[in-house]
């Protein structure tokens, strides 16, 4: 999973970034100049240290997540620019997009516009990814327009579906109505993919408060997630989340009791990060490795052993699977069987989360 982070000058992106990757990167005042920090983290999750201590493997492997925190305004996407260019490559590859948005008070580090108002903050950077979609429907149309005096009649009903598709988009998009707003249908948003519109991915929305507002961190989720119902959101006191991250375990643990504070920023943002793009996690077990492996709800059983090795998708016989509830209650494979919760699934299976799967290919 690949997430990129966005946020104005002075909102602490990466700070952020540091807090999620436990890195070190430096935090320093806004500059122009493109420099890109990449971390990855691993998803904690108690079910595969559970797994791990059934099996006794020679390694554990925890899913990963890679995040990049790109230093660049949002208002150079579509200027032609370099900084802008290279920007709008690393937000189109992403997964889904972290927006992070200032919330805290500091008056050594002066917000651009010189007040803090986070709603205006939001505003402002989805217009320009609004303006960012736009232009690339302005030139998919000129290039319509043209393949359309010369297509062939077959070929016509698809290019006129397809321009008639962008057009409707930028009607609602020249009213400043992101993508993921406009009420397509999964069909629509599947012709859309190759164009990686930066409207349609999932957001995030991180809001970096100060220490003194952890008490008020619901209620500022809440405020969000009543006028944005499309965007997860998520309050976290960023620059007190990277200096715990700096910390051993036992001493940030004792320190977030006594600040009141819930669990790790990096494990809050993981979980919505998930939920936001509809993944789940399947595990595959033995004495050599445990491992967990990230794929998109409604995942065949064909296509999940794809994700380990493109031969045991094309070779898929069967594939033998147990929830990790089922395997916790059983204790081990051989009271599965016993049971009966140890099952055998055909090509046409829905993986589902937790499930621990082996595969039995040929090829």
């Amino acid at each position: 999973m690949k997430l990129t982070i966005i946020g104005l000058p002075k909102s602490g992106k990466t700070t952020i970034f540091n807090a999620l990757t436990m890195g070190n990167a430096e935090v320093a005042a806004y500059s122009s100049s493109l420099t890109t920090n990449i971390g990855v983290a691993k998803v904690p999750d108690v079910r595969v240290t559970d797994l791990a201590s059934i099996y006794h493997p020679k390694k554990t492997t925890f899913a990963e997540v890679n995040y990049t925190d790109v230093a660049g305004s949002p208002k150079t996407l579509g200027t032609g620019k370099e900084a802008g260019s290279e920007l709008l490559n690393y937000l189109t590859t992403a997964d889904a997009l972290i927006q992070v948005v200032r919330v805290f008070l500091d008056e050594d580090i002066p917000h651009p516009e010189g007040s803090v108002e986070p709603e205006r903050d939001m505003a402002t950077l989805d217009l320009e990814l609004v303006l960012s979609d736009m232009a690339i429907i302005e030139r998919r149309l000129k290039k319509l327009e043209l393949t359309l005096k010369r297509a062939k009649t077959s070929e016509r009903e698809g290019y006129l579906k397809e321009q008639s598709l962008l057009q409707n988009i930028q009607r609602k998009l020249e009213q400043e109505t992101p993508i993921r707003e406009q009420g397509l249908s999964q069909r629509e948003l599947k012709s859309l993919s190759n164009y990686q519109f930066l409207t349609a991915k999932p957001m995030l929305i991180i809001l970096n408060i100060g220490e003194n507002q952890i008490a008020q961190a619901e209620n500022m989720e809440s405020q969000v997630t009543s006028t944005h119902p499309k965007f997860t959101v998520v309050a976290i006191p960023g620059k007190l989340e990277m200096e715990l991250e700096q910390l051993n375990e036992d001493e940030a643990k004792e320190f977030r009791e006594s600040m009141g504070l819930g669990i790790p920023a990096l494990n809050r943002i993981i979980t919505t990060s998930y939920y936001s793009l509809g993944l789940i996690s399947f595990f595959t077990t033995g004495p050599d490795e445990v491992k967990a492996w990230t794929i998109s709800k409604g995942t065949t059983a064909p296509q999940a052993a794809g994700k380990i090795h493109s031969d045991i998708e094309r070779g898929f016989i069967r594939a033998e699977v147990i929830s990790y509830d089922d395997l916790k209650s059983c204790g081990n494979l051989a009271e599965a069987r016993k049971r009966g919760t140890l099952r055998k699934e055909g090509r046409e299976y829905i993986v589902h989360d937790g499930d621990i799967i082996n595969f039995l290919f040929h090829v």
